[in-house]
Formats: structure tokens, C-alpha cells, sequence
């Protein structure tokens, strides 16, 4: 265990070179403070879910500087400002922003709506308000519509669930189960437990208002919406959560050799062994049981666990592949440390501690063997070497290591909402 203390020392040392250098003052079109990944390539643009996980892991680091803690809270407010100024009247919030007004995705138009935003934003403001931030109600206003516009656009009346508009900026980029599908077609599980979480965020939100009847009615929404991924998305067979399929044939006017017998279901699932299938306990939809069978797969060393932490993607899966890809980034069974991390989430919030140990141990070392060889943090990594894969100097969620660490030592630890 010696190893691991020298790895959790060289990995604080080295976040808390660029710590400072993630906190960006308002510049260009951005008119508020904001913080970015903290690599030299994304050094001037305000990402969706990467400025909210990267602000619970700078909340960590701020415990060990005082300094620090006093600088940050404007700067992960004004993430939140800045994305609500540039919200459209329709509710579309962009997935980034660049400084300079450049666009690097399209918004939408009447003939066609793509992806925005993920659905982290009233996370992200819930998380500000337990570290004893006031939310201003613009950002309130702003999450309702932006959930609305969740509501309007991207549900799948028969199912209830929601769908990726398209495969482009998704967060995990090559996901088998979105990555080259048709438009509308992803139940992805991902954005589903993402959503779930994001209705209990704004019904929290609503709650530390005293406005009660806002907050039951997001809190219903999200009850519902478990209902639905336990539904449709758990596999009895596998016993597993899984994407589902919703590009079905229209099951309306059957004539013919049909007509007979009609659809009587409304997806199917896509039986991949990807990491995020693990989200819906991070989330807590799933039930004891449900939970208990996804950790013994997860278990599995022949599937997703490997030496360095959880695998994107199975490795017996076909898409397979450890290639050095960018835009998209590969996702395909490449080490991420945001799934190791929500992973380890997961398995805490359902009691299975020694499997959370197990992971952050092996995230640790993963990052504190990076460190001492190249002298800095990857983007993504071989899961059974350690290798860095792709993209020197990514901080970002890396730094969400620094809560792992802080846990296994018992010490005060910062949770997302």
C-alpha cells in the first residue's frame, strides 16, 4: 500500500499545479467566470458536463487550500450564468461555448432539432446549493425550460424514455448503442439516468425554495421516468440495464399478413455490454436486486473489469478496440476516469464497498503511474496496462480522483447532487 500513498501525493501535487489555471475569467462572449477541462486544448470553452464534474472535483481540492476555496465559488456560479445567457427562448442550451463565438455545433432549427446540453445543469445548481450557494432564479427559470425543452423534443411518447436527437456530441462519443444509429432511435441508458437525476435536482431545487408544489411535480416526473428504465430497459434475461432501441415501425393502419397479430411492444434492447450500464444505480433507479446483479457483472474480469478500472466496452463485445482515435474520442473499451468514477458511485450509494475500494485503488494507481512516467494525466488509457491512450494534459474529470483518494482515507469527501 506504500505505493498507493506516494500515488495519492504526486496526484494532489499535480492537480494543484493547474487547479488555478481551470478557473477563467469572463472573456469573448462568455460574460461570466467559468471553468474549463484544464487542458491546453479545450483551454478557452465552457463544456456541459465537464465544467459540473470538474466542479465537484475542485471542491474537493479546495478542502486542502483555503486560498483556493475563496476564489472558486464565482467562477462555478458563473458556469451556470453563463449557459442560462445563452439559452435560446425555446429552451435549446448549448452543448459549449466558445469564447470567441465560434459554434462548434449547429443549434437547432425548425426542421430539425439536435442534441444540446446534457442533462446535468440542475445537478450542477443543486451541488452549488448544498456547498451553501445561493441559486439565483434566473438559473431556476433557466433549468425548467431547458428540462421542458427535454420534455418537448427528445421523449418517446410510447415508451416514456428519451432519445439522442442524432449521434453527435454525446459525451461518450462512440457509443455502440448511439454512435452511427439512426436519429431518434438511442434510448440511451446514459442520458436516461442522467435525466432521472436532473428531475430530483430541480423538484431540490424548488424544495430549498419552499415552492412544494414545484417540487412534487419534478419529482413525480422523475418517478415516472424510473418507472419507465425499469420497464423497458432492465433485461430479466441478463439481468441487466441496457439502451433500448426506438426506431420500430409505425404500429398504426396494419393491413395485411400483420394485421393478424400487431406490435405489442414498443423497443427493443440493445443488448451491449457498455460501462454506462451501471448508471441507472448511480442514479438510483435500480431496486436491491437489480443493483445486486449488475455489480456481479461488473465483477466479471472477462467483460468490464479490468486491471486500471471499469472498461467503456466490453472487450467480448465486436466494437471492441483500444485505437487512439479523437473526435470522436474512443469509447469503445478504453479506461475513462469519469466512468471509473461514477462506477464507484454506483457501487457506493449501494452499499458494495469493497468493490468501490477495489476501483478507486486501481484509479489511483492508474493516474499516479501516468503521473511518474510521462509527468502528466491522459485523456483515456489501456485498461489492462495503464498505457495512456490519447490527449496529454487532461485534467478535467481526472481530478474527481482526488474524491476517491479522500474517501478512502476517511476524510471529508465532495459528492455530486
Amino acid at each position: 500500500m506504500s505505493d498507493l500513498t506516494d500515488y495519492k501525493e504526486q496526484i494532489a501535487e499535480y492537480i494543484g499545479q493547474y487547479a488555478e489555471q481551470m478557473l477563467c475569467e469572463p472573456s469573448g462572449i462568455l460574460s461570466h467566470p467559468y471553468i474549463v477541462p484544464g487542458s491546453r486544448f479545450y483551454s478557452t470553452t465552457l463544456w456541459d458536463w465537464d465544467s459540473w464534474m470538474s466542479n465537484v472535483a475542485l471542491r474537493q481540492y479546495a478542502l486542502t487550500d483555503s486560498a483556493f476555496a475563496a476564489l472558486l465559488p464565482r467562477f462555478e456560479l458563473g458556469c451556470l450564468q453563463n449557459f442560462a445567457e445563452h439559452t435560446t427562448p425555446e429552451g435549446y442550451m448549448p452543448i459549449c461555448i466558445e469564447k470567441s463565438g465560434q459554434t462548434l455545433f449547429k443549434a437547432p432549427s425548425a426542421e430539425h432539432w439536435s442534441n444540446m446540453h446534457k442533462p446535468v445543469y440542475a445537478q450542477h445548481a443543486a451541488f452549488l446549493q448544498s456547498c451553501g450557494t445561493e441559486i439565483p432564479d434566473t438559473v431556476l427559470d433557466t433549468a425548467v425550460s431547458f428540462l421542458t425543452t427535454y420534455e418537448t423534443h427528445f421523449c418517446h411518447e410510447a415508451t416514456g424514455l428519451y432519445f439522442w436527437q442524432d449521434d453527435l456530441a454525446i459525451g461518450v462519443d462512440n457509443d455502440p448503442c448511439t454512435y452511427f444509429r439512426p436519429e431518434k432511435s438511442s434510448g440511451s441508458i446514459l442520458l436516461n439516468s442522467f435525466l432521472y437525476r436532473e428531475m430530483l435536482a430541480l423538484g431540490a431545487l424548488y424544495e430549498h425554495k419552499d415552492n412544494m408544489s414545484a417540487a412534487m411535480y419534478w419529482k413525480q416526473k422523475a418517478a415516472k421516468l424510473r418507472a419507465a428504465v425499469s420497464r423497458h430497459c432492465f433485461d430479466e434475461r441478463d439481468k441487466c440495464f441496457y439502451s433500448v432501441d426506438l426506431n420500430l415501425l409505425p404500429n398504426q393502419n396494419i393491413t395485411g399478413l400483420h394485421s393478424g397479430a400487431p406490435r405489442d411492444w414498443e423497443c427493443l434492447l440493445m443488448r451491449f455490454d457498455v460501462w454506462s450500464n451501471i448508471l441507472p444505480l448511480w442514479a438510483g433507479i435500480a431496486d436491491a436486486g437489480q443493483a445486486e446483479a449488475v455489480i456481479k457483472r461488473f465483477r466479471e474480469t472477462n467483460t468490464y473489469r479490468a486491471r486500471y478500472g471499469i472498461r467503456s466496452l466490453s472487450r467480448l463485445e465486436k466494437m471492441y478496440d483500444l485505437s487512439a482515435t479523437n473526435n470522436p474520442s474512443n469509447w469503445r473499451g478504453p479506461v475513462w476516469g469519469v466512468a471509473n468514477y461514477l462506477s464507484w458511485r454506483a457501487m457506493l450509494k449501494y452499499g458494495y464497498e469493497e468493490d468501490a475500494a477495489w476501483l478507486a485503488e486501481a484509479t489511483i494507481r492508474l493516474f499516479g503511474q501516468d503521473i511518474a512516467r510521462t509527468g502528466t494525466l491522459h485523456e483515456y488509457y489501456h485498461p489492462d496496462t495503464g498505457e495512456a491512450i490519447m490527449t496529454p494534459n487532461f485534467i478535467n474529470w481526472n481530478a474527481l480522483v482526488l474524491n476517491m483518494a479522500a474517501y478512502l482515507d476517511g476524510k471529508p469527501c465532495c459528492f455530486e447532487f
